[in-house]
């Protein structure tokens, strides 16, 4: 294949990569983006194979890595439930980066067989640093995301780990890199120690800055990681000169670090913060503190009477709903209350679940009107004026503690101010904190009524009495 007709084939995939992001940021065109991304980076394949010299060791070795991992993940795809889907997510950004890592690697080691070699067999001085940031970002990547996956799966505490002088330790390891990358710049090449170093030091800096994160700052840290992810392809894109890896991972990286920063101004954090690990600092209040009142406890035919007479219901979905696979029975609730000539209407909290646009797709899989979902700046406002609030599993996203309790390790961030309405039925299987270990008063205010129990059963049980 010539290089203008390879040009052109990746020109054609960038453009598709481009076409996917926008159907991707609309819940109506996001099976359309994934098609247009799934057959640009089809293209993207079959123009670098067309590329290359194959004989039949190295095509049956490429053959064979397509089939059992493309094998891996369509059995991963079908049998992965939605609520392990952010962990799976932290879990492939892990390869992505461990893939930049071998890559980079194999450049260093053998740069003929991509064909970049200098003069004298060896890489040039730019393409070093090149390979050297793409696979320290990629270590990053990969130990980053294994702690996110371990926070987000359980493996290990989603509270903030807090390292002593982790910034002095963050900012010596980052020193070190820069000494290994510059010495391997130096060596043309040759000390090739210098870039296992900055390997294993980027690898214990991905640790470093993520574990201080706490589990309900996730989503943030799972969009960061993914555009980590995406600078790391581009870096490799720059050394191999390859143009569909620059521009997807550019793409990557770029749309990642923008939904990052929407996120932390959404929740009132700073996004350089997020880069430095400190997302996770904690305030001195009684953040796990213990019971601050009395719960009114309710039943499903005490909410199903109360939402029945209702002019407006207002729901709003969390993890809860997305461990207990509550969305059908939801929407089915929804449907029944409409019926009954109430507006409903869902609020989504930029960051509730365990990763960007987790609400949006269970809702979404339970075939709910995209017209009837709101994001938090466009419903707030209607909370006064709503009759019922339906909380179903969404805790810190909803805790009056970020506006009222400067001393609260969520205060400032915004909040869906779900107590102004008449009444407040909050489905929670305990009276006890949510992922982020704060306490919610909201539990204990007059106008709340807890629904405690299984939030798919409750919903269920709503449902019946609704009929």
């Amino acid at each position: 294949m010539s290089a203008n007709i390879a040009a052109l084939l990746y020109l054609v995939s960038g453009v598709l990569f481009i076409l996917a992001l926008r159907g991707l940021s609309s819940p109506e065109s996001a099976r359309q983006g994934n098609l247009f991304g799934m057959a640009g980076m089809a293209i993207a394949i079959i123009t670098t194979l067309m590329m290359i010299q194959l004989n039949a060791g190295i095509l049956a070795m490429i053959v064979g890595g397509i089939i059992v991992g493309g094998g891996i993940g369509a059995i991963i795809a079908r049998r992965i439930p939605m609520t392990a889907m952010p962990q799976l997510v932290a879990a492939f950004h892990s390869l992505v980066g461990m893939a930049a890592v071998l890559v980079a690697a194999a450049a260093l080691y053998a740069p003929g067989a991509f064909g970049i070699a200098g003069e004298h067999g060896g890489l040039h001085t730019l393409s070093l640093f090149e390979l050297s940031l793409g696979s320290a970002i990629g270590a990053i990547t990969f130990s980053g995301s294994v702690i996110a996956f371990a926070k987000l799966n359980g493996n290990m505490s989603g509270a903030p780990i807090m390292l002593p002088a982790r910034h002095m330790i963050n900012i010596m390891i980052g020193g070190f890199m820069a000494i290994m990358i510059a010495f391997l710049m130096a060596s043309g090449g040759d000390a090739k120690t210098a870039f296992w170093l900055i390997t294993i030091a980027a690898l214990v800096l991905g640790v470093t800055l993520i574990i201080p994160i706490g589990g309900a700052d996730m989503p943030v840290v799972v969009s960061m990681l993914n555009s980590y992810s995406g600078w790391a392809a581009a870096a490799l894109g720059f050394t191999l000169e390859n143009t569909a890896l620059l521009v997807t991972g550019a793409l990557v990286g770029s749309s990642g670090a923008i939904l990052s920063y929407i996120m932390c101004k959404a929740m009132n954090r700073s996004f350089i913060s997020v880069i430095l690990g400190g997302f996770g600092e904690t305030g001195e209040s009684a953040a796990a503190g213990g019971d601050q009142g009395n719960a009114k406890l309710g039943s499903a035919a005490d909410a199903a009477f109360v939402m029945k007479n209702a002019g407006k219901v207002i729901i709003v979905p969390g993890y809860g709903m997305a461990v207990a696979q509550a969305q059908h029975a939801l929407k089915e609730m929804a449907d029944i209350l409409k019926n009954e000539g109430v507006d409903v209407a869902y609020a989504i909290h930029p960051v509730a679940g365990r990763m960007p646009g987790h609400m949006n797709v269970l809702l979404a899989e339970a075939n709910v009107p995209y017209d009837e979902v709101f994001e938090l700046e466009d419903i707030n406002s209607d909370f006064s004026n709503a009759d019922v609030v339906f909380v179903i599993g969404a805790n810190d996203v909803t805790n009056p503690a970020a506006e009222d309790d400067p001393g609260s390790p969520i205060y400032g961030m915004p909040v869906l101010q779900v107590w102004k309405a008449k009444t407040v039925f909050f489905v929670k299987r305990s009276l006890a904190t949510g992922y982020a270990g704060v306490q919610n008063p909201l539990f204990f205010r007059d106008n709340t009524m807890m629904l405690l129990g299984d939030a798919k059963k409750m919903a269920e049980e709503i449902n019946k009495s609704l009929d």
